[in-house]
């Protein structure tokens, strides 16, 4: 007997999985059912599986990335969906509650991981998003959205879906002509054009990645909105001073999972300072579905450094603190898991390009990531949260008609 059996005899039931043993033995688990896949791994030494059962997530990835765990039957989404799907976060069973020392564990590692003071925040952003535009090109849309696309329709391509989604927000955030907006965490550019696109306004995209922002200015340029669209390198910390009150309109999507637990209320105030006194701001973030929790040791590490998944429930709370009026929250359930799936799709027809760009362990580590991240959002707790706050409530119609309005001219 594996010292993995008692680990993977807990948890694989529906969808089978072969173990090859690296001395040649065979162990499986679970039976074979519907939408649950079938999956063979190898391991090449006894000390993968040690990595898994000392840390079961950080332990499979970096065994995966290292070469000791190959998938023979399969790839790293089935195997990751296949563990994820047999104990989904929504599954109504009787739920128990962590130790009080479990839980304060947690805290303790979320809080430190992500207090994110300025000069840390841009080395987190440089790890993710300064390792080459054209490795972004590869997997993401046209526009380069990376974030949770709008499947309005189930048969829609990603470029499809992500001109939904920017729809979407635009719709929520009631722009007018003359309107002055800031982009914090602008990314390369795509929502900000967008948006001026949409309406005779002025957008300010920040970022703290050089990479985005070359690539937004030139985006521009090209698009022929420079005039109305502007792109900085800065902190949003440091725009309040500068531009306090001068901001019509806010928008922010995929950026507050990089501000950290502790820097919620700074983030809020700083929004708040921002916005005229009838402001508004749609805030368009991955949250959890249930309580507060812990960014996991792969992601850590790995992926976004310092990055830290809100539950509703502390963001709205930090909110609170700054007088803003939460005016409409909306939750995706899926969207993000469909999304994930066409990057995932993406990334393995350009394994050859990514290979031979960032190396093969790299390659594998990106692979995991977003198998991982599929997973979390089909059948773990994570989902993704937009929510339009106020700063006057007599800022936004009285209805949610106009959004809809809004929506299909946008989309045309």
């Amino acid at each position: 007997m594996s010292i993995l059996r008692p680990f993977l005899s807990r948890i694989i039931h529906q969808g089978r999985l072969a173990v090859i043993l690296p001395d040649g033995g065979r162990e499986e688990y679970g039976v074979p059912a519907p939408a649950f896949p079938d999956v063979t791994i190898r391991f090449t030494s006894r000390r993968g599986m040690r990595r898994i059962i000392l840390d079961p997530r950080i332990g499979a990835a970096e065994a995966y990335m290292d070469g000791e765990m190959e998938l023979v039957e399969g790839d790293i989404m089935d195997l990751v969906t296949l563990i994820r799907s047999n104990t989904p976060w929504d599954r109504g069973a009787r739920l128990h509650d962590k130790t009080w020392l479990g839980r304060r564990a947690e805290w303790v590692k979320t809080r430190i991981g992500s207090i994110n003071r300025q000069r840390q925040s841009r080395a987190n952003v440089k790890h993710h998003y300064d390792i080459g535009n054209d490795l972004y090109r590869l997997f993401l849309d046209e526009d380069m959205q990376y974030s949770c696309a709008y499947w309005s329709r189930s048969d829609m391509t990603l470029d499809e879906a992500q001109t939904a989604k920017k729809a979407h927000i635009a719709a929520k955030l009631a722009l007018k002509p003359g309107q002055r907006i800031l982009d914090i965490g602008c990314g390369w550019g795509g929502m900000a054009i967008t948006l001026a696109t949409l309406e005779n306004v002025e957008v300010l995209g920040i970022t703290l990645s050089e990479e985005q922002l070359a690539l937004a200015r030139q985006r521009a340029e090209t698009a022929g909105v420079a005039d109305r669209v502007k792109f900085e390198l800065i902190d949003y910390r440091d725009l309040v001073a500068r531009e306090a009150g001068k901001f019509d309109r806010i928008v922010s999507v995929g950026m507050f999972e990089h501000v950290g637990a502790a820097n919620f209320e700074t983030f809020f105030r700083a929004a708040a300072n921002l916005m005229t006194a009838d402001g508004v701001m749609l805030l368009h973030t991955i949250g959890r579905f249930g309580k507060p929790g812990a960014t996991d040791a792969f992601t850590r590490k790995y992926i976004f450094p310092g990055g830290y998944i809100p539950a509703l429930s502390e963001t709205l709370a930090a909110s609170e603190k700054s007088r803003l009026i939460a005016a409409d929250v909306e939750t995706l359930r899926l969207h993000y898991a469909l999304t994930l799936r066409e990057w995932y799709a993406r990334t393995l027809a350009h394994e050859a390009e990514i290979t031979r760009m960032m190396g093969v362990r790299f390659f594998r580590m990106w692979c995991f990531y977003l198998a991982g991240a599929t997973s979390a959002f089909e059948s773990g707790g994570m989902g993704n949260y937009q929510i339009q706050f106020a700063r006057s409530r007599h800022a936004l119609p009285l209805t949610r008609d106009y959004m809809g309005e809004a929506e299909r001219d946008y989309v045309g």
